[in-house]
């Protein structure tokens, strides 16, 4: 995962980014791991919560980026810690639970890196994801027509990959149950009010755009930035209660038995 991340415009939203995280642990049954791993962790302050949840257990967060690394928590608590490296090169051998939280959108090959994981978990093992499902959403159609305009095309062809980003929950639950896992999957549909001027574009600042922003350099940025940013206001119209932006989640959880 080549994009850059800037963990303080990722902070932007962080209830809102964080309540999926800990509606996924919330379904992982397992008492008592003894090594839990948070792979695209951040800066690590969703992975430090789940020491309360497992206070016995040895707790990582891999991340591939450099700058949320090193902007990582200072205070994550004992048997907590946030390293780098690579999502396509973690073997889950040994590893108890295995948590995602919104990272594995950014990894193609994630569809294949599954049922390795799955094989790898020992018994008793858990294997729990979420990835966003909003690649449809205006947000997202907006942003990929503008970058394959006449203007923006030849900057930023193959930039933006589209809704084969991730799978549904049907289909991530069907390649777990071939693997022999125990799975439960969902869908869930946030209808987040957020407030401010330009909010959506606030928000996908910390994410989708990331590609973009990193494909042009500091005179073609603001242009697009302004181009999109009014498709936007007109796509997730403001008033004095604020901006309604819907955000579909998928959820995935395999026990191995």
């Amino acid at each position: 995962m080549g994009t850059s991340w800037d963990p303080a415009v990722y902070r932007r939203y962080a209830d809102e980014r964080s309540r999926p995280f800990h509606e996924m642990v919330g379904r992982v049954r397992h008492d008592s791991p003894a090594n839990v791993v948070d792979l695209g962790c951040g800066t690590g302050v969703q992975t430090a919560t789940l020491a309360a949840r497992w206070p016995e257990a040895t707790i990582v967060g891999i991340d591939s980026s450099p700058d949320m690394v090193a902007g990582q928590s200072t205070d994550l608590p004992p048997g907590v810690t946030v390293v780098r490296g690579d999502i396509g090169d973690f073997d889950a051998s040994g590893i108890d639970v295995v948590v995602s939280n919104a990272a594995l959108q950014w990894v193609p090959e994630h569809r294949t890196l599954i049922p390795k994981w799955a094989d790898q978990l020992d018994v008793g093992g858990t294997l729990a994801w979420q990835v966003p499902g909003n690649f449809d959403a205006p947000s997202h159609v907006l942003m990929r027509a503008l970058a394959d305009s006449d203007e923006w095309s030849p900057l930023l062809a193959g930039v933006l990959r589209g809704g084969d980003s991730v799978d549904s929950a049907e289909q991530y639950a069907a390649a777990l149950v071939a693997t022999g896992l125990t799975v439960d999957a969902w869908e869930t549909s946030y209808v987040h009010v957020l407030h401010g001027e330009d909010p959506v574009l606030k928000w996908v600042t910390g994410t989708g755009l990331r590609p973009v922003l990193d494909a042009l350099d500091d005179e073609q940025r603001p242009r697009f930035v302004d181009q999109y940013a009014a498709l936007l206001r007109e796509a997730y119209p403001s008033n004095a209660s604020g901006t309604l932006f819907p955000f579909r989640r998928i959820f995935v959880v395999g026990a191995k038995s």
